[in-house]
């Protein structure tokens, strides 16, 4: 069952009116992500029991070697890179360069269980999310005089 995802703040929508279009630059573009490049890493997102799930399209790409996949600071980025062949006389329309594609992580994301698997071109980064959402604390404030 999916549920509705929970960020951080209003980051993640204003991002999203940009996301839409492949190649177009947005808060979270990278140089790389501009047209002529690999252009953007198309994805789709969802929660089920329990998990943020973020699939990527990644086709033709060595997992070990071309993939990264990173978190820090509440930010999942995943990197890519495809290295151009030589062919003497050849067409091609492939895409080669590298790109970089951010995702802000839900509310409660455990940042510390986040498991990749790539299978079939489909690079799938899940991580668990706490259905308890984070508690307000109150911080005593030390007066130094």
């Amino acid at each position: 069952m999916a549920t509705t995802l929970q960020h951080r703040d209003g980051r993640r929508q204003f991002a999203d009116l940009f996301d839409w279009a492949e190649g177009l630059p947005s808060l979270f573009t990278t140089p790389a992500m501009l047209p002529g490049s690999l252009r953007g890493v198309r994805i789709e997102e969802f929660a089920a029991d329990g998990k943020y799930v973020v699939r990527a399209e990644l086709p033709g790409l060595d997992p070990a070697n071309d993939i990264k996949v990173e978190i820090a600071n509440g930010m999942l980025t995943i990197s890519a890179t495809r290295q151009q062949e030589e062919h003497d006389g050849a067409r091609s329309e492939f895409h080669y360069g590298a790109l970089t594609r951010r995702v802000l992580l839900p509310d409660g994301a455990d940042e510390q269980a986040v498991v990749a698997k790539y299978t079939a071109g489909i690079l799938e980064v899940t991580v668990p999310i706490s259905a308890q959402p984070a508690e307000t604390r109150t911080i005593p404030i030390e007066r130094t005089d």
